[in-house]
């Protein structure tokens, strides 16, 4: 199997690691859509590369992976996780949720809620997106601000709304969100703490945005989408 140029250890594990599907995973068609729609492509070898290299192959671990031990990007003892300022999570409890319940947990109201964090399971909340994005969702570094040990990074996220999204009809529009992010390594550059902010209703908003025959107007028109102005996570 060629090397995945984008997580460059991904073929070259040990016979003993525990994948979630039975083997290593293929990024074919996400990698892609990311040469496609990527707004730049870092130099080899430049921090901006070296960085997104590193946060595709903990995510990567993080969705393929069974056990924390086989990580390889973070320091299991001391790794935490930072959603828009809310308590932190280990890497256990990460790893439990899954990389989409735990960035998507939310204090809204629950009639507000566009997705429902503590109503998926790990394997529900992929297959929830895996439909919505079948091309999948891209990743990419606009900008780094600073190097090891404390890295600050501006990212883009995006994918074409091709699938459907629970009872929303696919408008076949890019959804796309920005955010920003820090990251803090040991001396052997592993991950300790990842911190992220982002506005959820960049994404939600644009998959809640198709049809939805579960809730039409009187007249037989669809209903406009609820409100995501401020989703931020408290």
């Amino acid at each position: 199997m060629a090397k995945d140029r984008y997580r460059s250890f991904l073929h070259d594990e040990p016979a003993n690691i525990q994948w979630r599907h039975g083997g290593p995973p293929t990024y074919d068609a996400v990698n892609k859509l990311f040469e496609q729609g990527r707004t730049k492509e870092w130099p080899e070898g430049s921090l901006e590369e070296i960085v997104q290299n590193a946060i595709k192959s903990w995510e990567m671990e993080l969705s393929h992976k069974i056990r924390l031990q086989d990580f390889k990007t973070i320091n299991p003892e001391k790794f935490k996780l930072f959603v828009n300022g809310r308590e932190g999570l280990s890497g256990e409890e990460t790893l439990k949720l899954g990389s989409y319940n735990a960035l998507l947990q939310s204090s809204l109201p629950e009639d507000l809620k566009p997705y429902k964090a503590d109503e998926e399971t790990f394997e529900s909340s992929h297959e929830v997106f895996r439909s919505a994005f079948p091309r999948g969702f891209a990743w990419e570094v606009i900008k780094v601000y600073s190097g090891p040990p404390e890295i600050a990074y501006k990212f883009r996220h995006w994918g074409f709304f091709e699938g459907p999204y629970k009872e929303y009809a696919p408008t076949g529009k890019m959804v796309q969100f920005y955010g920003f992010g820090t990251v803090k390594v040991d001396d052997s550059l592993k991950v300790e703490e990842v911190e992220i902010y982002y506005d959820p209703a960049e994404m939600l908003g644009g998959l809640i945005s198709g049809k939805n025959p579960n809730h039409p107007m009187e007249d037989g028109t669809e209903a406009s989408p609820p409100s995501q102005e401020c989703p931020f996570s408290k």
